[in-house]
């Protein structure tokens, strides 16, 4: 899960509100590219996977699932690995902090993007939808205490679960989501480029997913939306490769070509074999 979310993250990245000409010319997955105008290293991936990487943390340590404790994850995963890729206010927010009180304390929420939903992938391990919409919930508050921030946040992570513990075929995931998480059009295809709001990724990837059958046509159905499609590619494979109707076929090399830094490749597969290890048969 991790490792195909950083995949679809560090890839996408290269296409991030890129010119649709460049998006047409360049996504065939036969290399991570370097976006005309960010200075990211191509395979390297940018906040949606390093704030997964804080929530998958937090899961894994078993501690008491509390606002504090995701706080402090989000801090200190930053710190240890400053990187380019979040919104500039909220990466000086970052720079500037101590600790996850001093997050909670002084930053105000009203935000409806997607920064909560990139994040949730992890959270569908949890063994009940219940659980994981009271988790996710929490979550979501944190940086996006809106409906449609937490209605995002929401959605991304049943996704996973719906797959992680087979709640049905991949064409009903739609149906699903709709059913947990009403009053948005789930199951209706996404058509166009992807803004910066929550709904408009998640949505997005839904459609990417139903519509394919395959990792590697899913990623490159999720950069050809256009616009936020880091987070679109993030969140679609993240949930994908844990389907069983998905051929799990992405390029070797995209895998290694990612990253190898301390907290890279080897570092996602380890935390991934800890977080699927909790999904109850």
């Amino acid at each position: 899960m991790l490792l195909e979310l950083a995949v679809g993250d560090a890839y996408g990245m290269g296409f991030e509100y890129a010119p649709v000409e460049f998006v047409h010319t360049h996504n065939d997955l036969s290399a991570y590219v370097r976006h005309p105008h960010h200075n990211i290293q191509p395979g390297h991936y940018t906040d949606d996977t390093q704030m997964s990487l804080a929530i998958a943390e937090a899961i894994v340590s078993g501690q008491a699932w509390i606002a504090q404790l995701l706080a402090d994850n989000f801090v200190k995963a930053f710190k240890r690995d400053p990187r380019e890729g979040y919104a500039g206010k909220f990466y000086s927010f970052l720079n500037r902090l101590q600790d996850g009180a001093q997050l909670l304390s002084e930053i105000k929420p009203a935000s409806d993007k997607s920064g909560a939903a990139m994040r949730a992938c992890p959270i569908g391990v949890f063994p009940t939808v219940n659980e994981v919409i009271e988790k996710c919930t929490l979550q979501a508050k944190i940086t996006h205490d809106t409906p449609d921030g937490i209605a995002a946040a929401n959605a991304a992570a049943l996704m996973t679960h719906y797959f992680l513990y087979r709640c049905g075929p991949k064409a009903q995931l739609g149906h699903f989501l709709e059913t947990y998480v009403p009053g948005h059009p789930w199951s209706e295809p996404w058509q166009g480029q992807v803004g910066s709001q929550g709904l408009m990724s998640v949505r997005a990837a839904v459609s990417a997913i139903i519509r394919h059958d395959c990792l590697s046509d899913i990623l490159k159905a999720a950069v050809a939306f256009t616009g936020d499609v880091d987070t679109v590619a993030a969140i679609a494979l993240g949930a994908a490769s844990c389907c069983q109707e998905v051929a799990q076929d992405l390029p070797p090399h995209l895998f290694n070509n990612l990253e190898r830094g301390p907290y890279g490749y080897d570092y996602l597969l380890e935390l991934d074999h800890q977080l699927l290890q909790l999904v109850k048969p």
